[in-house]
């Protein structure tokens, strides 16, 4: 595939493009991942109190980083500048962003530790996957979203605002919002709604 101006679209460009890709080949992606590789290394050896460091890092590292976020290490990033952290959202250890297109999380999202976002898909035919072809979707995890521990999201997927997914629940599809998804492949038991309500146990907390 050519450009409008009948160049041949780089690899990164037909990346962006949503197209199949050079993934393991192409020089300029490979330095790309390497300079994560390196910043997430440095965030990763930074003492859990040297926060004024691993915020400088985060910001170096990611597209954005909005008030109050927190990330604890060790956080893996492919590239890094496509993942957008919305205000006030928690990440927690060993969280893994395969960020060959953009992984968007909202405000106030609930990451879970282990937790894998997986924007790449690859050739099923083995000898099309040996050259390295590779092609990657978006993952957007709207406002208020809690993952648990170690959930797994695919390429393409969209969980929408106020949905819960239980720990170790593998998202094939879009969750709803206020829902409650479990299970591999990840499905929606209910609607979250009054009855989930801690207020009577809180007393007076909330």
């Amino acid at each position: 595939m050519t450009a409008p101006s009948g160049k041949k679209l780089t690899a990164k460009e037909r990346l962006q493009a949503g197209l199949w890709y050079d993934a393991n080949f192409d020089a300029d992606l490979l330095a790309e991942r390497m300079q994560c590789d390196r910043l997430c290394h440095e965030f990763n050896t930074l003492a859990p109190t040297q926060s004024e460091e691993r915020l400088e890092l985060l910001n170096t590292l990611l597209k954005h980083v909005g008030k109050g976020v927190t990330v604890l290490g060790p956080l893996y990033c492919d590239y890094g500048y496509n993942v957008s952290l919305g205000e006030g959202t928690f990440v927690n250890h060993n969280a893994y962003f395969m960020d060959c297109a953009p992984i968007t999380l909202g405000k106030h999202c609930f990451i879970g530790p282990g937790c894998g976002f997986y924007t790449a898909s690859h050739p099923l035919l083995f000898a099309e996957r040996n050259t390295g072809l590779e092609k990657a979707s978006p993952i957007t995890i709207e406002d208020n979203v809690w993952l648990g521990g170690n959930v797994v999201l695919l390429p393409g997927v969209t969980i929408h605002e106020g949905a819960v997914v239980g720990a170790g629940a593998v998202v094939t599809r879009d969750v709803p919002a206020l829902s409650l998804a479990v299970g591999n492949p990840a499905r929606v038991l209910r609607k979250l709604g009054p009855e989930d309500s801690i207020l009577k146990e809180s007393r007076g907390m909330l």
